[in-house]
């Protein structure tokens, strides 16, 4: 018996280090997957790891051809974080623990931290942009440019609605189906066309690949919608 609770706390101990956590899956994301592909995702722009005060930051590189800040003086268009393509709101959205506490509430729960951790699901992304977007769903206009200088991305407050340009929508689209299938969310018939359509226009590119068999090499599973 007391070999049994001696070894108990261990046994704990083991199981939670092995349950995803958001965190865990930024640090393989910038170090195993995205290391040699340093470009955030809505605009192209580069960016790198840098020590600042023995942390490492993760700082846009400024190239004005890529990327402008829409508020010059915002903090967040200095660095980059991890944008979930289907948005956090939306995963946790018909959870107990999102209904009574939102994120915050859904902290401790392992079905809502494995699909915010499931790096199929995160891309780098300038955090000005992270921001604006927050869970807007995706629109099907081609954005205007201007909002962020000469990157094609747009943020339309006012219809509820975030741009993307094309060159990934195919990635957003597959994305969107591996999140549904997975984690059983719902599309609606509006974003099931629209999809379908990014999927057909834009197709899987070697980039695409190459972080799927990463992430399946890491996770422990791939997405079959990139082939």
């Amino acid at each position: 018996m007391k070999r049994f609770i001696v070894l108990l706390p261990l046994l704990v101990a083991s199981i939670m280090a092995s349950e995803p956590s958001f965190s865990h899956s930024k640090k393989l994301l910038l170090k195993q997957v995205y290391n040699d592909n340093k470009k955030d995702f809505y605009c192209d722009n580069p960016y790198d790891v840098i020590q600042v005060n023995g942390k490492e930051k993760t700082l846009l590189i400024p190239d004005g051809s890529k990327y402008s800040p829409r508020k010059p003086n915002r903090p967040e268009s200095k660095f980059v974080n991890w944008e979930h393509v289907m948005p956090a709101s939306r995963l946790g959205q018909n959870l107990p623990c999102w209904k009574s506490g939102g994120r915050k509430g859904c902290n401790k729960d392992s079905v809502f931290n494995k699909m915010e951790a499931d790096m199929h699901n995160l891309t780098p992304a300038i955090a000005e942009i992270n921001s604006d977007r927050g869970n807007l769903n995706y629109g099907n206009k081609l954005p205007e440019i201007g909002q962020y200088g000469n990157c094609k991305a747009q943020a339309d407050f006012k219809n509820k609605l975030f741009y993307p340009k094309e060159d990934i929508r195919g990635d957003i689209a597959r994305i969107y189906f591996y999140m549904s299938e997975k984690y059983n969310i719902a599309l609606s018939n509006d974003e099931m066309v629209m999809f379908k359509a990014w999927n057909k226009s834009d197709p899987v590119n070697q980039w695409e690949k190459t972080k799927n068999n990463r992430v399946k090499r890491l996770q422990g599973n791939g997405n079959r919608f990139v082939q």
